[in-house]
């Protein structure tokens, strides 16, 4: 969310990649440019800090640049379930030498959101197509309800290593491995200022619900955390094992 994601992942990622001997990592970073949208500048920090794959969602329109990533950068995912003939691709295998492929797709719910295909459908579909080539695969849904995220989870039970919720900027608590192997977590969550109203500054947008009048809603920039999950997934039948929620605060040096 902004500059101060833009910093905590700069800072932390490394850290928690070497603490924890980090495979891959997954970020949705829709919002990294001034807390709306993405352009191939906020993209290359997250790249550089050590992401490894980056999603999207209904804020991926919202800077015009986008589109030299949707043509150009293989690493840079938008939802699968846009119509056919959307510039880039929701879906992509990494390969790394000494690896299994690892899949990720990047969905978008419907429900309270802009419409889109159905991604139950295109979810499925895709899944079988990339099961042909890895076990091991994760999912972005970014969606609204809570309902139409646990449910595509449920659906896609045992056939996919994880499914992470985003979205909300509100992490939840209900992180767990489903009977078929499947990792879930409703809501990473958001890494920016917590000392907010998701990541913007707080008065301005309580005078939007007093009064119902336009204001500007600057990115804040106090208390930052990084939060998501932790996943551990077997190389072998791509069944995850652990997931656990991680909410890190960026430790800046005094002004």
């Amino acid at each position: 969310m902004g500059s101060p994601g833009r910093r905590a992942v700069a800072q932390l990622v490394p850290k928690l990649r070497a603490d924890h001997r980090l495979h891959f990592v997954v970020a949705n970073g829709e919002n990294s440019a001034g807390g709306a949208g993405i352009t191939p500048a906020t993209a290359g920090e997250l790249f550089s800090a050590g992401v490894d794959a980056i999603t999207t969602g209904d804020h991926l329109w919202d800077q015009k640049e986008v589109i030299g990533l949707l043509e150009n950068e293989p690493r840079f995912l938008r939802p699968r379930n846009y119509p056919h003939g959307t510039p880039g691709h929701g879906s992509a295998v990494f390969e790394r030498e000494g690896l299994p492929p690892l899949a990720v797709i990047n969905l978008q719910g419907r429900v309270f959101m802009p419409e889109l295909e159905n991604p139950f459908s295109f979810a499925n579909d895709e899944v079988q197509r990339l099961r042909q080539r890895t076990n091991i695969i994760f999912i972005d849904m970014h969606a609204e309800a809570t309902s139409e995220k646990i449910a595509l989870a449920r659906m896609l039970d045992g056939k996919v290593s994880a499914v992470v919720g985003t979205h909300t900027h509100v992490q939840t608590a209900d992180e767990q491995i489903f009977p078929g192997g499947t990792a879930f977590l409703c809501d990473a969550g958001f890494t920016g200022a917590h000392e907010s109203v998701l990541g913007r500054e707080i008065e301005p947008i309580i005078q939007r619900f007093l009064t119902g009048m336009p204001q500007k809603f600057w990115v804040a920039k106090e208390r930052v955390l990084l939060q998501g999950a932790l996943i551990e997934i077997n190389d072998g039948n791509g069944r995850a094992e652990k997931i656990q929620r991680i909410s890190q605060p960026l430790v800046e040096p005094a002004a």
